[in-house]
């Protein structure tokens, strides 16, 4: 059974577990470390004060699902995020988002986060008057009209949701585990946070010349492709063939291939070879098996064509980055 909260019970309750959220602006807090509510769960978010952004890490599972029901008010929003684990604030697991501007007045959300999906998380908090913000402001204006009309003297409402690509996988990654401390930390972490910016920048423009030519997907058609890519997740090692999956999907082979570049932003196998990397690189990172064992348990028979394939990925041998 769910817990269910308003938004401002929600709040207390972080502010009754965290004394001093909210005042990251010291310059002794620079770098906060909250605890989650015990009532709600276990687990941190670490905030970070950067220059001009404001990075926020969850790392956290809750005990029960929460529903939160939001405010009715429609704040300024200036975010960049990416959920790596767990489906949150309408989010799946391995989506990006961008929210930028004045959001349209909406009536109040139930917004339901999960229990049994722990959450990895990467927020970044943009200050739009930094010169950082007037350059991603920049970028998203010259890409399309925005997305919702807004008052007169308001900033024009984006709001996007792509997948993580394995390009931004890997800096959240280094991004996780940065070596570093004091302003040497500091410095490392700004850089990755701009070249997630610039990455994401990068996905609107790709996406914004796409739509031109793309009808939009139906929800049950954008349903039936996620669908498709948890069977090529599952079946890492024995991929159905493309018309099986359609099949299996319930949708024609064109329709598939179609929406799932609209959705992914790349081809079917495209995408499955991107995981195939992705899984092989976090498991070699793990020293738990060797390069063969990696090699079949992500679909290679042959283990010089996945060391190519990896190389081509990452520009290193398997081998060598298992030991580094």
């Amino acid at each position: 059974m769910a817990i269910t909260l308003s938004s401002t019970d929600y709040d207390e309750l972080w502010q009754a577990a965290n004394p001093h959220r909210g005042e990251s602006d010291r310059e002794d807090l620079a770098e906060v470390r909250e605890i989650v509510p015990p009532r709600l769960g276990q687990g941190y978010v670490q905030q970070i004060q950067l220059r001009g952004i404001g990075l926020s890490l969850f790392d956290y599972h809750l005990h029960e699902d929460v529903c939160l029901i939001s405010a009715t008010d429609s704040p300024d929003s200036y975010e960049v995020g990416f959920n790596l684990s767990g489906n949150r604030s309408g989010k799946r697991t391995g989506e990006n988002f961008l929210e930028w501007g004045t959001r349209p007045v909406e009536p109040p959300r139930r917004q339901l986060d999960y229990a049994n999906d722990p959450v990895l998380k990467v927020d970044l908090h943009i200050d739009p008057d930094h010169e950082i913000g007037q350059l991603l402001a920049h970028g998203i204006a010259n890409l399309s009209p925005p997305s919702q009309p807004v008052d007169a003297g308001s900033a024009p409402w984006v709001n996007d949701i792509n997948v993580i690509t394995p390009a931004m996988r890997l800096v959240l990654e280094q991004l996780w585990r940065c070596p570093f401390q004091g302003q040497t930390r500091r410095i490392f972490l700004e850089a990755k946070c701009l070249e997630l910016i610039a990455l994401k920048l990068e996905q609107l423009s790709t996406a914004s010349s796409q739509t031109k030519e793309l009808r939009p997907l139906s929800a049950d058609d954008r349903d039936r492709i996620y669908a498709a890519q948890k069977i090529l997740i599952d079946q890492l090692d024995n991929p159905p063939t493309l018309l099986e999956l359609a099949r299996r999907v319930n949708l024609n082979d064109y329709k598939l291939k179609v929406g799932f570049k609209q959705v992914f932003g790349t081809t079917v196998f495209g995408y499955l070879h991107q995981h195939r990397m992705e899984t092989a690189r976090h498991l070699l990172h793990s020293r738990r098996f060797n390069v063969k064992e990696v090699a079949q348990s992500v679909g290679y028979a042959n283990q010089s064509r996945f060391a190519a394939a990896f190389r081509k990925q990452f520009g290193v041998n398997p081998k060598a980055y298992s030991r580094s």
